[in-house]
């Protein structure tokens, strides 16, 4: 803990101090809360997201199993060509906002391959614009953590540390001045009474 002067002009300034802190803290409680709620609505979007994936890419593995020929569909059939994004704000985090994705196809001879394929490239495209949006979530998702661990540690050093060390400061410097003017007006009634009797 700092040294501080026992005077007047500490005693504004610390006052000063505690109505700022007292001022900023509610502010601050109201983000990691808000925060707080966010990171909640991202994690279940994320479920969500991973959810829907397992459950396109489950039926669309049982239909390949039935129907598919090995060596049609390959990894290199559907490929991401751009991921669209753009940038939003929560409680002042930067975050990135998924608004979907360009794919390119390979090339196929449509009387040499199966029918399948038109509906496997399908939901290969889906598959991959929801773990596309689930990635982003989790950026979003990671952001919004690392912003709420800030706030937390600002919202801890108000409550546990500014504040109550700005309340223990201002009582000081105020039974120091109380005593000093306590002693300045006993010195002055013993003055005043050592003038009365030299006075007599």
């Amino acid at each position: 803990m700092a040294k501080i002067k026992l005077t007047k002009n500490e005693l504004k300034k610390q006052k000063d101090s505690l109505k700022m802190f007292e001022r900023y803290l509610p502010t601050l409680m109201l983000k990691k809360q808000q925060l707080q709620a966010e990171i909640r609505t991202t994690e279940i979007r994320i479920r969500e997201l991973l959810d829907e994936k397992s459950r396109v890419d489950e039926s669309f593995r049982a239909w390949i199993a039935v129907y598919g020929e090995k060596g049609i569909f390959t990894a290199d059939t559907v490929k991401i060509s751009s991921l669209k994004t753009s940038q939003g704000n929560i409680a002042g985090v930067a975050i990135p906002i998924f608004e979907g994705a360009e794919f390119t196809v390979a090339p196929y001879d449509f009387l040499k391959t199966p029918l399948w394929l038109d509906f496997a490239v399908d939901c290969m495209r889906k598959v991959l614009l929801l773990d596309l949006e689930a990635r982003i979530v989790e950026e979003q998702r990671k952001r919004l953590d690392q912003e709420l661990r800030i706030t937390t540690q600002r919202v801890n050093l108000f409550e546990k540390i500014k504040i109550p060390e700005t309340k223990g400061n201002i009582k000081k410097i105020q039974v120091y001045l109380g005593d000093q003017q306590t002693s300045a007006v006993v010195r002055g009634k013993i003055a005043k009474r050592g003038m009365e009797r030299a006075e007599a």
